[in-house]
């Protein structure tokens, strides 16, 4: 019989072996049993592309299509079984249309026998309504919260959230992200920091915000004060602070008209400050709109591209940062189950 003779190598001799660069696949595999698959809605196909591409996967397989009737259908072409599966849908328009694709995305991969299921959801439909304002209006923000799980959803990751209670909404884990950092390096790139630079909230709720980032880029602070006549029109009434010969920076987690950024760089004009800088999360503001904005007093306007924006009618003042590779940084880690905060330095809850 012929024996077998197993080679050992001394520690520290042993022989390298070959290595080969790994193709992009449907999944990344961490342990047995232990899948990342993720899959897009239709409301940002590009933005999903992104993220994968970050993370070095290809996009899962699924039919999404609207029937004549105007219903959504939904079918996975590929087994999710047993995996960890990340759905990519932002709260883009048609917010509807895309909020009910969503809910059947998650129930479609729920009844698949998906391991887990988390709804990347970069812009969040229904934020805003988050309180009852007035007698006899619903809480729209939670209802939606309570259709993501009863749907199916065991996660939920967000961006820049309109208000934090939104998080007690849910019973479920949310993992909250911000594009303050983004906003913060882009501005510093540009050499707008320090002493002649003022950071302005818009508001009183954006106060805390507005003094983080003021922090963040070595400027003063200052809020501007504003009222709302109808759901909207704004109208800005005064200043605190001091924006006099300073280049003001505004920033927003939101804008759905364009009138806190016209009527905000009109009003610091009028105070003196020199240039006005806006940077938004998410940008709602049709073509038209961002046009207007972008040719009234503002110098520039920065937005991500958590809400998709069409790059051939955008103006030349207007610069779009991706979000794509913080978006996918925090897949991978709620995917190895580490910490999120960690990738923010733990300054990911400013509210």
């Amino acid at each position: 019989m012929e024996s077998a003779t197993t080679e050992l190598a001394l520690p520290g001799l042993e022989t390298a072996g070959m290595t080969t660069q790994p193709e992009p696949s449907h999944w990344i595999e961490r342990g047995p049993q232990k899948r990342l698959m993720v899959f897009s809605g239709r409301s940002h196909l590009e933005l999903a592309r992104r993220i994968a591409e970050n993370l070095g996967v290809e996009l899962g397989d699924v039919e999404l299509k609207t029937f004549a009737n105007d219903e959504t259908y939904c079918r996975y072409r590929e087994s999710i079984r047993g995996n960890d599966v990340f759905i990519v849908q932002t709260g883009a328009p048609p917010v509807d249309q895309n909020l009910m694709e969503l809910l059947l995305m998650i129930q479609a991969a729920k009844l698949a026998s998906a391991k887990r299921i988390t709804a990347v959801i970069p812009w969040f439909p229904y934020s805003r309504q988050d309180r009852k304002a007035k007698p006899r209006e619903p809480i729209s923000g939670r209802l939606i919260a309570d259709m993501l799980q009863l749907a199916g959803a065991d996660r939920v990751l967000t961006m820049d959230l309109h208000a934090g209670q939104i998080q007690g909404f849910f019973t479920i884990p949310v993992d909250h992200m911000t594009a303050m950092p983004l906003f913060a390096a882009h501005f510093r790139d540009l050499g707008l920091a320090g002493d002649g630079v003022v950071s302005v909230a818009p508001d009183a709720g954006r106060a805390r915000l507005a003094l983080r980032f003021a922090e963040m880029i070595g400027a003063d602070f200052a809020i501007m004060h504003k009222t709302r006549p109808a759901h909207d029109e704004v109208a800005m009434t005064e200043i605190t602070g001091r924006v006099r010969g300073k280049i003001a920076i505004v920033g927003d987690d939101v804008t759905t008209t364009g009138g806190t950024q016209i009527a905000g760089a009109r009003v610091l004009r009028e105070h003196g400050a020199t240039e006005v800088w806006m940077f938004v999360t998410h940008s709602l503001l049709d073509a038209d709109v961002l046009e207007r904005v972008a040719s009234s007093d503002i110098t520039g306007l920065v937005v991500t591209d958590t809400v998709p924006l069409d790059p051939v009618r955008k103006p030349e003042n207007v610069t779009v940062l991706t979000v794509s590779r913080l978006l996918a940084e925090t897949i991978m880690n709620a995917f190895a189950d580490e910490s999120v905060s960690a990738i923010f330095g733990g300054e990911n809850q400013l509210f």
